[in-house]
């Protein structure tokens, strides 16, 4: 039987919780598994889900604040598997210890409620940043030890406290397994989310950005990572991680090919490491004059800067039947997603 007829038999039976239900990867997840049959608690918080999400068939949407236990505890009623995909993603220096109290806690208090609730599986979505950065430029697998970098970011630190809670839970007899994947990219489900994360590129390489920076990194179509989740949650496996990459990637490269679908002109200054300090201390001005969110920061300046590598072949060998989506492909259906907003 085809992998795709191995992992979808409908089980409406089975009620699975999604955390993030309404962000990039939970909208995305929570409409494949609605999709494919299944009975879905949806959880958000502040974001809540739009009209059209709320006609998915077999989702129950609810509000939960996991930094409340009794919430958590509510939401887990009946649930036999967890996908977390929930998390606070900022690169804003004032919001640095709201996520790293966030993320850690929000999961924390997920973990522990799960091990009393006795549910089947957690799947949680961690991030290749929870692995960590050196100056090595050494290729970088799932037994990659953290170490403490000027390199890693905040939400970095914050990814990595997350696992660790989730190892502590697979410790105390919790069945989990934990994906790391590289950049996310694709289309939002919703409008607002061409505002947040890799989506938000888009209207960069609209507006014909004209510099790149030197810095490499591992991409993947959200697609693909929902494929991962669901592969890994109807396997057997447990207490492992999986880098999920389609390739390591240049920031150059991945602008290039936004514009080239955009039809426009693609970034052509290179801009090293004294030209982004500027940029980021000119963004950094521009937010306390206007009260807006910083566009580029100290971290993601750096950021964009180093060259890190991954390497996804643990996840290939472990499901040798899993095909990536190519990156030209996924931003090509970015790019008309994009195109499509503009003119709704």
């Amino acid at each position: 039987m085809p992998l795709a007829g191995q992992l979808f038999t409908i089980r409406n039976c089975i009620l699975i919780l999604v955390t993030g239900a309404s962000g990039f990867v939970g909208a995305h997840l929570t409409k494949r598994l609605s999709e494919k049959g299944f009975s879905v608690r949806a959880l958000y918080r502040n974001s809540e889900p739009d009209a059209t999400m709320r006609t998915w068939p077999g989702v129950e949407w609810m509000r939960c604040d996991l930094l409340d236990v009794f919430d958590v505890e509510a939401a887990l009623i009946g649930i036999q598997d967890v996908y977390h995909c929930a998390a606070l993603v900022s690169f804003n220096p004032g919001r640095r210890a709201e996520m790293l109290h966030n993320n850690f806690e929000a999961t924390a208090n997920l973990v522990n409620e799960a091990l009393n609730a006795g549910i089947r599986k957690l799947i949680h979505i961690s991030s290749i940043a929870a692995l960590g950065r050196n100056s090595r430029q050494e290729l970088i697998n799932e037994e990659a030890q953290w170490e403490e970098s000027k390199l890693n970011s905040a939400y970095g630190q914050s990814k990595y406290a997350a696992e660790m809670e989730v190892w502590r839970g697979i410790g105390e007899g919790l069945e989990a397994a934990m994906l790391n994947p590289g950049i996310i990219m694709g289309e939002p489900i919703v409008a607002r989310g061409w505002k947040h994360g890799a989506p938000a590129l888009m209207k960069i390489a609209f507006k014909e950005f004209p510099f790149y920076t030197q810095g490499t990194t591992a991409f993947v179509d959200v697609q693909d990572v929902v494929l991962a989740a669901m592969s890994l949650m109807a396997s057997s496996l447990t207490a492992e991680r999986f880098i999920i990459s389609e390739n390591n990637r240049s920031y150059r490269e991945i602008f290039s090919l936004m514009a080239e679908s955009l039809g426009k002109r693609p970034p052509r200054f290179s801009a090293g490491p004294f030209l982004s300090q500027i940029v980021w201390r000119f963004s950094a001005l521009k937010s306390a004059c206007t009260g807006k969110s910083a566009t580029i920061t100290r971290e993601t300046a750096r950021n964009a800067q180093t060259q890190s590598f991954y390497n996804p072949e643990k996840w290939l060998q472990a499901f040798p039947e899993f095909r990536y989506t190519p990156m030209s492909q996924t931003i090509q259906r970015m790019a008309a997603a994009f195109k499509q907003q503009l003119t709704d």
